[in-house]
């Protein structure tokens, strides 16, 4: 993909397709866009965006630069990408649709942009952490969009997944989500806090979490395209580790004998580390970028 350095700002009267990306990321530069919701610089941000307006697929993408799109859709392109500055909203809002772990999902602004690190674990499916054929019950706490949980139903196809968000407004997008991908006799949701809604006798080989990690420090310096996402579903009071610690207190009575906790706190991971130096965290490490997630097993949290 060119570069988003020193791009042209200016269009031909019939511009390509490229020259509608190279011209959307010069004005986000411009404008001092901030990234983070899927992309990370403004030339793939645009190229999101433009590719969207004009219903082209990112696989063909080289025939696709060289196309010349119909006036009327060089304008829906250039609407869109006036939206993103006007709005300074993140892209996958705009286009109501975000991919996580080769699975599309939609998303609009009752739930967070999926973007963690935890698809590289669900694609890998938690190897060499847990055995896949031993995983019958997976528990996702804050599901939001659904992704995760979702995601997990599709890697553990022999699994049931319960996925527990306290935002009845986030479940009713994660319901479209489990709806959109026919996982609705396996895919559980539940309203509620953290372990709240489920029964006492609830048992998972594998919970995972992407819960609020975000300090009130942190929340109060986040660009202003962050503040389109819901507050509840970042902000986790003074330190950032408010939600984590429920998480901790009941990950023992729920985890099956073998089973593995996974949690990602971002940029709260130094934290957590000195809030809990009794516990041995494995902090995983990803060929694809990101960070902050942790691994405890059953039995390190019951001693």
């Amino acid at each position: 993909m060119p570069s988003a350095r020193s791009v042209p700002s200016l269009l031909p009267s019939s511009p390509t397709v490229e020259d509608l990306v190279r011209h959307g990321a010069a004005e986000f530069e411009r404008a001092g866009l901030a990234y983070g919701h899927g992309t990370d610089n403004a030339i793939d941000e645009s190229a999101a965006l433009v590719f969207h307006a004009l219903g082209l697929d990112h696989a063909d993408a080289e025939a696709a630069y060289a196309r010349r799109p119909a006036a009327g859709d060089v304008g829906r392109a250039l609407g869109l990408l006036r939206e993103r500055i006007e709005r300074r909203v993140p892209a996958a809002y705009l286009m109501r649709r975000m991919w996580f772990a080769g699975l599309e999902f939609e998303v609009d602004e009752r739930v967070i942009v999926p973007r963690s690190p935890f698809a590289e674990l669900i694609e890998a499916r938690f190897e060499p952490w847990v055995d896949p054929a031993a995983v019958r019950r997976i528990l996702d706490v804050g599901t939001g969009s659904g992704c995760i949980a979702i995601a997990c139903a599709v890697a553990f196809p022999e699994a049931r997944v319960d996925a527990v968000d306290v935002s009845p407004a986030a479940l009713e997008v994660a319901r479209r989500n489990v709806d959109r991908h026919g996982l609705g006799r396996r895919v559980r949701l539940l309203q509620g806090d953290v372990y709240a809604p489920l029964a006492d006798v609830d048992r998972y080989d594998l919970i995972v979490s992407n819960p609020p990690y975000v300090s009130d420090e942190e929340m109060a310096a986040l660009p202003e395209e962050y503040r389109h996402e819901p507050d509840v579903a970042l902000r986790a009071g003074g330190d950032g580790l408010d939600v984590v610690r429920r998480i901790l207190a009941g990950a023992s009575r729920r985890l099956t004998p073998g089973g593995v906790l996974v949690v990602e706190v971002g940029n709260s991971d130094e934290r957590l580390e000195r809030a809990f130096p009794h516990l041995p965290f494995v902090w995983l490490e990803f060929e694809n970028g990101g960070g902050g997630v942790f691994l405890l097993e059953a039995g390190t949290l019951q001693e």
